[in-house]
């Protein structure tokens, strides 16, 4: 009988620089996988992942930085854990859909060790940070021994755990630009308990001027392969002052977007119920 506790063999690499580690991205390709936080890889290694070559970036220096200029907005290094991040205030202030994901992210333990940046790249639908990001837009940054791109995060999530990510990348961390002035953010979701997965999630970003909406940006988790934009609710709110009704158009043209499953969490009927009212929910505590 096996032991689902028991890793599968592999060569762990410990490159102490960027430079080195993507050397070695380019040499193993798909036969190598890369551990950040781990707190993903490690029950993928466990369940069927069977890399020949695991990539350990733990000895890399100055990839845990967070840094945040008006200029330049929000960059985030690939080692930031979850509870890095929910200690910095101006990812709260500025960021509040991100601080909210990743304050969210599982127990206590989970966030101390778990990346923002992993988060994003496992591309499960159910992702707070996925949904966040989503919402708030900026990009991933990839880096190969060819040099560094940015994916767009509206480009990255292709499929149910796809990524645009090429086999010789190693992703470097992520930038978010800097919000408009008057821009609020939230993200909200609904589980079965604290630390289980979100049955659905819903995030939201809402460039204000005074009561009035200019453009908005609305993604929603666990109700489709992938995190997605509800592009339907954004035209409803952009150049529009947020009111009642406006929030009850939303709620209403939600479910028509979706495309959830059934699956141990939940139905995709409970979740097609929900989803208007929580993407409403998430409207207003972004407004308050």
């Amino acid at each position: 009988m096996s032991n689902s506790r028991i890793l599968p063999e592999f060569e762990l690499l410990a490159p102490t620089s960027i430079a080195e580690a993507v050397e070695m991205a380019s040499e193993y390709k798909d036969g190598a996988a890369v551990l950040a936080g781990g707190t993903d890889l490690m029950i993928m290694l466990q369940k069927s992942l069977r890399p020949q070559h695991v990539i350990a970036l733990g000895e890399i220096p100055d990839l845990d930085y967070i840094t945040y200029s008006k200029n330049d907005g929000l960059r985030i290094g690939a080692l930031v854990t979850a509870w890095q991040l929910v200690q910095d205030s101006k990812v709260k202030k500025n960021y509040t859909a991100l601080w909210q994901a990743a304050s969210s992210l599982g127990s206590p333990q989970i966030r101390n060790a778990a990346t923002i940046v992993g988060n994003i790249l496992r591309a499960s639908p159910s992702g707070d940070c996925c949904c966040a990001m989503l919402a708030l837009g900026g990009s991933v940054v990839l880096e190969s021994v060819s040099g560094k791109r940015e994916v767009p995060i509206d480009e990255f999530f292709i499929d149910y755990g796809k990524i645009n990510r090429k086999a010789d990348e190693i992703a470097v961390g992520l930038h978010i630009p800097a919000p408009a002035e008057g821009a609020v953010s939230a993200f909200m979701r609904m589980t079965r308990m604290n630390f289980d997965l979100a049955k659905v999630s819903a995030a939201v970003r809402l460039d204000m001027k005074g009561k009035k909406c200019g453009s908005a940006r609305v993604a929603m988790g666990a109700v489709a392969p992938t995190t997605v934009r509800i592009k339907k609710a954004e035209d409803i709110l952009g150049n529009t002052t947020i009111s009642q009704k406006t929030l009850d158009d939303v709620a209403a043209a939600v479910p028509r977007q979706l495309k959830p499953i059934d699956d141990v969490r939940s139905t995709a009927d409970y979740r097609r119920q929900v989803s208007g009212i929580l993407v409403k929910r998430t409207l207003q505590a972004a407004c308050a």
